[in-house]
């Protein structure tokens, strides 16, 4: 002010200042109204006053947080507790939303909560939390998170927010509950009598709005509600396995040393790589440790390690001979066990490799010979000790040599005679 003065210039007071600038923002607070359509639209957040639950025991007492839904057009409300605001509660919320409304409008307009929008740095491309999608594509519907700081965005719900604390916070708050199926009953009954409430601008109620002129526009609801499923990343170990809550689950071999997203329900575990699934497997249950393996996941060759077994080792010794396919059918009997067997008959057979068939089968002809029950050790020892192969008659076999000085004539200097 002191420089307007000196400056012959006409100076304003703060409060001056303050009238004119509220002026002029009064220009920029224009709202515009925007007509929703039926059943377009549902709008979701955490009511801020929590509800209390009383340990009969100890007296302890714990909030339980309430889950509020609302259709936009009808104002119709759906309300829950919850002993915490995790996935697991902002999930279910939903399934029993849909479930009480009957079906599912197009779009889902919720908060900007960890439950819903994993990254909120850039509004124009948010990015939802997976098994939220999952769900909201599930049931048909996008979803369109309302901006930081932004109440306008989901205005229905953010009214109806004061609303149920008023009509169902406050009235239940001189009342005591031990459980959360105490409140959550206690709740349902408030609600009937909040959405059975007449409006005080507009003719009829938040129930007769919603069955009358919203509920026909609705979607349907899919066969199966949700499952809810947890989403978590894995990798790839050197047994071709992944480790999840103690259990250990098959992928294919290929994916040694990769990671892998895995899908958790109560029932099923699925694996994906690169978004496309390359396993599944029934969710493992009990002790710590448990294998779900899948055969087909496994390298070629410890796929025929699983193979083995008696029947194999006596077709293929039959194929060696009779002498070899007795011997094995007496070591297989060896033992109560078959199985201690296997690694002898595998010896046994291996030595037509480093042998060769017909010697081998002539050793088992000879060790049977000696017992009825030859062991692959006294079958070795007589292939180590020279059983040679059986004759073969040769064709190239040169003639007897009747003389007796078998050099010839010409090497004394008979000269052919």
């Amino acid at each position: 002010m002191e420089e307007c003065r000196l400056n012959d210039e006409e100076s304003l007071m703060y409060s001056q200042f303050c009238h004119y600038i509220q002026l002029d923002e009064q220009k920029r607070r224009a709202t515009m109204h925007i007509s929703r359509k039926p059943g377009e639209q549902i709008e979701v957040d955490w009511a801020g006053d929590p509800a209390k639950i009383i340990d009969p025991d100890t007296g302890e007492i714990t909030e339980a947080f309430l889950f509020v839904g609302v259709m936009t057009y009808s104002q119709y409300a759906y309300v829950e507790a919850f002993i915490n605001e995790k996935q697991r509660a902002w999930i279910t919320a939903h399934v029993h939303m849909y479930n009480l409304f009957g079906g599912t409008a197009k779009i889902l307009v919720p908060d900007n909560c960890k439950t819903a929008v994993v990254h909120t740095k850039d509004w124009y491309t948010p990015k939802l939390n997976v098994t939220y999608h999952e769900m909201a594509e599930h049931y048909n519907t996008a979803i369109i998170p309302a901006r930081v700081r932004k109440p306008k965005d989901k205005a229905s719900v953010e009214g109806t927010v004061g609303n149920i604390s008023t009509w169902i916070t406050a009235a239940l708050r001189n009342e005591q509950f031990f459980s959360l199926v105490e409140l959550n009953t206690a709740i349902r009954e408030k609600l009937k009598v909040f959405n059975s409430k007449e409006f005080q601008k507009k003719e009829g109620s938040r129930w007769s709005l919603f069955h009358h002129e919203e509920l026909p526009f609705l979607s349907p609801l899919p066969v199966t509600s949700y499952e809810l499923a947890d989403w978590k990343q894995a990798t790839v170990q050197f047994n071709y396995h992944i480790s999840l809550e103690g259990m250990l689950y098959s992928v294919p071999y290929e994916y040694i040393k990769r990671k892998v997203d895995v899908r958790i329900t109560d029932r099923v575990l699925e694996i994906f790589y690169n978004h496309n699934r390359v396993a599944s497997h029934k969710r493992l249950y009990g002790r710590k440790g448990q294998y779900s393996t899948l055969l087909e996941h496994m390298p070629p060759d410890h796929q025929k390690y699983l193979e083995w077994n008696g029947d194999r080792f006596k077709h293929w010794a039959q194929k060696i001979g009779p002498g070899t396919h007795k011997s094995i059918i007496a070591i297989l009997s060896s033992s109560s066990v078959e199985q201690q067997t296997y690694k002898s008959c595998m010896g046994l057979l291996k030595l037509a490799s480093r042998h060769s068939e017909s010697r081998l089968e002539a050793a088992c002809e000879k060790a049977l010979s000696y017992t009825a029950s030859p062991s692959y050790k006294s079958i070795k020892n007589i292939l180590s000790t020279g059983t040679k192969e059986p004759s073969k008659p040769d064709a190239a076999k040169p003639t007897k040599n009747h003389y007796g000085v078998t050099r010839g004539a010409n090497y004394y200097g008979g000269k052919g005679q």
